[in-house]
């Protein structure tokens, strides 16, 4: 008899602890979390193959095609049938015209309901603002502002003056011939082209041309854009407000960047995807975005982007499914492999080694209730000078694209190294803004220029 008991009993237990372990199971949601590919090909087919091959263990589908996005139709026939395998949606758009754009959003959000994820809007906006030419519009003084990929500033007057600020200081001011009562020596009219330097000489290409009254070096100065950082992270933030906010206000508004994450929320974006894969190291990616995002209050993912300028571009199956796997015990809600259009295959720049860590990426991670999903959290954070948009990716990077590095960056640049070696993954950064308070949860706080132990 008590032999019969024990067993029972046994059986009972077992009975229990499955049952336990069946309701952890099932609860442990696959929706909570978005893992899945970009398509970036020019065909509908092809993208419908890459869908069908990933479609077992993957929950999104990110159409990321410049070809496709200016073709409404190939968006849904893409839409439509990544839904209709049970993926959520994220399609990219670069631009929109308004109009037409609003009355698709409407119709889509009616058609996909929650499996439309959002709007991928515009790309890498911090990235562009710290290597690429970037324009402003000053909509007082009709004034067109260019950021120059080498750090310079170009001001175009809506009279036709052009004055160049060169990240090394020196200025350039050319005037237009309707600016100058000057002719050349073959009875044609003239511009007159100056250079100022910062120790006050003024060379000009015309010795005899009388420049403007307000043309001397600190004259010229006076007149710059962007002349700080606060400035700079004002332009930057309200650049594209106006687009932003038209899709927030109709859907969440997602981008992918690698620099400056804390200023793209700022900008009104509600999910940024950290690039991870090149540049700086994972930890400084990862602390970089879920601070922002922590104190922000917004959602963030990454996106695994290329290693290699040429084949085989992406990092190995191992080591995707690492940086996956530290994401997503870090908190990450949005994991995406970036696979860019091969015209040798229809599936992408992905190989097979790929699309194995992202299948086991699903079954080993995401379904597996004994890894948990954000256990690994910041309990220290470094906190950056309010708009000190340092590019972050070395001690000589530059500040917002058009200053060099200051006496504060190396210092800066030690700082983060000595606290991320220390702290590793459990570390956030963030920048000194009185509207985005420090939770209580920071057991150890260092300021840019002093160290506050909340203990």
């Amino acid at each position: 008899m008590k032999r019969v008991l024990t067993v029972s009993a046994i059986l009972i237990i077992t009975l229990l602890l499955f049952a336990v372990f069946f309701v952890n199971y099932s609860n442990h949601s696959t929706e909570t979390v978005f893992v899945g590919v970009t398509y970036c090909g020019n065909s509908v087919e092809e993208g419908k193959l890459l869908i069908d091959k990933v479609k077992d263990y993957t929950n999104l589908f990110v159409l990321q095609s410049g070809v496709l996005q200016r073709d409404f139709g190939s968006v849904d026939e893409l839409g439509d049938y990544a839904v209709s395998a049970g993926l959520y949606f994220l399609p990219y758009f670069g631009y929109y015209i308004e109009e037409s754009f609003s009355v698709w959003l409407e119709t889509a959000k009616q058609k996909w309901s929650a499996h439309l994820l959002g709007v991928y809007y515009s790309d890498e906006p911090g990235g562009k603002m710290l290597d690429d030419y970037v324009e402003f519009r000053n909509t007082t003084t009709g004034d067109s502002i260019m950021k120059t990929r080498y750090g310079d500033v170009v001001l175009e007057k809506s009279d036709g003056i052009v004055i160049i600020y060169k990240i090394d200081g020196i200025i350039h001011l050319s005037l237009p011939d309707s600016n100058q009562n000057l002719n050349s020596t073959d009875g044609t009219e003239t511009g007159v082209y100056a250079t100022f330097y910062p120790d006050s000489t003024i060379t000009v290409d015309e010795p005899n041309a009388t420049l403007p009254n307000y043309a001397t070096y600190e004259q010229l100065s006076s007149l710059r854009p962007l002349k700080d950082v606060h400035e700079a992270a004002d332009r930057f933030t309200t650049r594209n407000q106006h687009n932003v906010e038209y899709l927030s206000n109709s859907t969440t508004v997602f981008t992918s960047d690698y620099a400056l994450y804390w200023f793209d929320y700022l900008a009104g974006y509600d999910v940024i995807l950290a690039h991870v894969g090149w540049n700086h190291t994972l930890n400084q990616h990862l602390a970089l975005i879920r601070g922002a995002a922590r104190l922000q209050n917004k959602d963030w993912g990454i996106v695994i982007t290329w290693k290699y300028k040429s084949s085989p571009y992406l990092d190995t199956g191992t080591e995707i499914l690492n940086q996956m796997s530290t994401a997503y015990e870090c908190g990450a809600k949005y994991f995406v492999l970036f696979n860019y259009y091969d015209d040798l295959n229809p599936h992408g720049t992905m190989k097979d080694e790929h699309y194995t860590a992202l299948e086991s990426f699903w079954n080993d991670v995401i379904k597996n209730p004994r890894v948990v999903h954000g256990s690994i959290k910041a309990d220290s954070v470094l906190v950056l000078p309010k708009n000190y948009g340092w590019g972050m990716r070395s001690p000589e990077d530059k500040i917002w694209g058009i200053f060099k590095p200051d006496n504060q960056t190396h210092a800066i640049s030690d700082l983060m190294e000595s606290i991320l070696k220390e702290h590793d993954l459990q570390t956030d950064i963030v920048y000194d803004d009185p509207g985005f308070p420090l939770p209580s949860e920071y057991q150890h706080i260092y300021y840019w220029n002093l160290k506050y132990d909340a203990n």
